[in-house]
């Protein structure tokens, strides 16, 4: 698992940032299917064997620039959680966050639903992934147990748990709104709020 889940080339360097900006620009103007080495290369203004000699495969560059917006993401979120005083405030933080991605950048759920088929038959990806999904459940479990021991939640199960399903919560939603764009997602967002509260403040735990 750890080597499928490390990068083959140190990814630090100039060029190799280019090629991930690049990539994650095609992405948004041409899908994934759509973006090619050629046209990244072009665009970055790097030879398309550099490509291959940070990434290897396209698919590798994909989970790349996934991992590289979730990294960013999870960041402000952190930081953004860090200040909430009360689930209420727990809560808006991650509905604002994923009716700022669904409205402003729906590709990167395009990108990662992508990736998940694409994982069912490579095990590399999938392994990959596996780690991404790992470290970005981590991040917001930990933020979820500062919370509960300053009493701002009181969770209705273990932190990775309610992690976990409010991250399907959004994965799910956003999904919807990919298929039917044309849907109301304020009335998805309040149903979900509705379901992520019961998870952030459950009086049937803090009784037991």
């Amino acid at each position: 698992m750890e080597a499928a889940t490390s990068t083959p080339r140190e990814l630090s360097s100039d060029k190799a940032q280019r090629i991930i900006d690049a990539m994650r620009e095609s992405v948004a103007r041409r899908g994934a299917a759509g973006s090619t080495f050629d046209h990244v290369a072009r665009e970055a203004g790097v030879s398309r064997g550099l490509l291959h000699y940070y990434f290897g495969t396209k698919e590798r560059l994909l989970v790349e620039v996934v991992r590289r917006d979730c990294d960013i993401r999870m960041a402000l979120l952190g930081e953004a959680l860090a200040g909430a005083t009360s689930a209420d405030d727990f809560v808006d933080v991650l509905v604002r966050s994923l009716q700022d991605t669904i409205t402003n950048d729906p590709e990167i759920f395009a990108l990662m639903f992508e990736l998940v088929t694409l994982a069912r038959r490579n095990a590399e990806i999938a392994a990959e992934l596996t780690e991404l999904y790992r470290r970005t459940c981590e991040h917001v479990a930990a933020q979820l147990e500062r919370k509960q021991a300053e009493g701002v939640l009181r969770l209705g199960d273990e932190p990775e748990a309610v992690a976990t399903i409010l991250f399907a919560l959004g994965d799910g939603t956003a999904l919807r709104m990919m298929f039917d764009p044309e849907q109301d997602l304020s009335r998805h967002l309040r149903a979900g709020t509705c379901a992520a509260r019961a998870l952030l403040w459950d009086g049937a735990a803090v009784s037991a």
